[in-house]
Parts: structure tokens; C-alpha cells; sequence
């Protein structure tokens, strides 16, 4: 029985042991954008698919004064759309990625819980906080890694 053992041990495995959905937060900035790459790059070898998902800010009615929010977020959401549809046309032929775009509405932590649970994420990748406040508070992506329910990759 041991030698059979061993002898597997040594066979090469084909499956599908990676993560099959790689969820990736974008807001525009340039950790988000490094971050969609890695994770693109991710899900072309693991044969995943790709689910980029943007957080839609919700300010409450006063802290708004006035100003046009929600077309400022649609419209992030849309340059977010175009830029991530030139970058897959660019190497299309080349590197094959399927790919989804989401918007959730809300503070991107709890967005980026929401979606991951939704869409049966099985890894998380997140850009490295860009604000100086959060080494204090703390990042979305560290309450992520703290949640525990997910591999969640930081990118620089």
C-alpha cells in the first residue's frame, strides 16, 4: 500500500485546484489599475474568470450638498468600463480573459464583501490604500485579510 502511495505521489494532477472567480476592486486609481493587471494576469493562467468590480461612494443627502454624485460615480464606472475594454482589445488574440464588470453601491469594504460573497468569489485582489489616514484606521484590503473568508492578494 505505501509503494502505491508513493508511486502517485510523483504523477502529475490536471485540474482546476486554483481559484475558478478572482474578484478585483478598481476605483480609478493607480494600485486599482496595478491591481486589475496582476489579477488579470491571474485569471489568464488560471483559466478563472475575471469579475472587476467598482464601489459606488453613497453620501447621504446633506453631505452632498447639492453636488452631482451619482454622475460623478456613473461616470467613473463608465471610464472604468472603457479603459478595461481597450486594455483586453490590445491583446486580444494574444491573451484570451473572460471577464465581467460590476458596480456595487456603498463604503468599498462592505461593497467588496457584498460582491465577493454574490458572486462566488474564490480570491480577492485589492490595491494597496493610497491614503495616509488608513495606517491608522486601517485599509479596505486589511479588513479584508482580516475577514478571513477569502485569499485576498495586496498589490503595490
Amino acid at each position: 500500500m505505501k509503494e502505491q502511495h508513493a508511486e502517485n505521489a510523483h504523477q502529475f494532477e490536471r485540474g482546476t485546484d486554483g481559484p475558478r472567480v478572482i474578484l478585483v476592486g478598481m476605483d480609478g486609481s493607480d494600485s486599482s489599475l496595478r491591481a486589475a493587471a496582476y489579477a488579470g494576469g491571474l485569471a489568464r493562467r488560471q483559466g478563472a474568470l475575471l469579475v472587476v468590480v467598482y464601489v459606488q461612494p453613497v453620501l447621504a443627502a446633506g453631505a452632498a450638498l447639492g453636488a452631482p454624485v451619482a454622475e460623478t460615480t456613473d461616470e467613473i464606472a463608465e471610464d472604468l468600463i472603457a479603459q478595461i475594454r481597450e486594455a483586453a482589445e490590445r491583446v486580444k488574440g494574444i491573451f484570451e480573459v473572460r471577464w465581467e464588470f460590476h458596480t456595487f453601491r456603498g463604503d468599498p469594504y462592505n461593497g467588496l464583501v457584498r460582491a465577493a460573497d454574490e458572486l462566488k468569489a474564490d480570491a480577492v485582489v485589492v490595491g494597496a490604500s493610497e491614503q495616509a489616514g488608513h495606517r491608522i484606521i486601517g485599509s479596505v484590503a486589511v479588513r479584508l485579510v482580516k475577514a478571513g473568508r477569502w485569499p485576498v492578494t495586496v498589490v503595490p
